[in-house]
């Protein structure tokens, strides 16, 4: 192979490994405003980015040193696009912060969904659920007005969503 050759698979190899580094994380790390938790969203391995599952983990991360020694509780939920974003609100308005995981759909439409967890004492569970939303439409106040029984937010339009 000539040096020309040799640069040139460099090169591709090069700008391959940034576009891949560039790529949004399959894995979201965020604390629990106020307390030490530190909850853990992961997309499932060996999935493709666009479907698949999510795990929703909590640590006590009381030894900064170690933040992943003393798990909590966790959760697996499907999901129907990437992880984009973890939240924290309190969207049943009980006066403790849900866990909220923000799914963005692949493809143009960017289209959201979210699940709002409960983390009490050891248990984490599913409390409200929402797909279906404008790619930049607020998922905190969707979630708070479905576990409200009120209006939902706007939407986006009819994708076939299979939630």
């Amino acid at each position: 192979m000539s040096r020309l050759s040799l640069f040139c698979l460099w090169a591709v190899l090069a700008a391959a490994t940034a576009v891949a580094s560039a790529e949004t994380p399959r894995l979201v790390r965020k604390v629990l405003p106020g307390t030490s938790i530190v909850v853990l969203v992961a997309e499932g391995d060996f999935e493709p980015r666009s479907v698949g599952s999510y795990s929703v983990r909590a640590y006590a991360g009381t030894n900064p040193q170690f933040p992943y020694d003393n798990f909590i509780a966790g959760a697996v939920q499907p999901r129907y696009g990437s992880v984009d974003d973890i939240l924290f609100a309190d969207v049943d308005r009980d006066g403790s912060p849900e866990i909220v995981v923000v799914i963005r759909s692949a493809g143009t439409g960017g289209y959201l969904s979210a699940d709002a967890f409960r983390l009490q004492g050891s248990s984490l569970y599913l409390v409200e659920s929402v797909s279906g939303l404008a790619k930049d439409a607020d998922p905190i106040a969707a979630l708070q007005a479905k576990f409200a029984g009120g209006a939902e937010a706007p939407t986006a339009p009819d994708v076939g969503s299979r939630r």
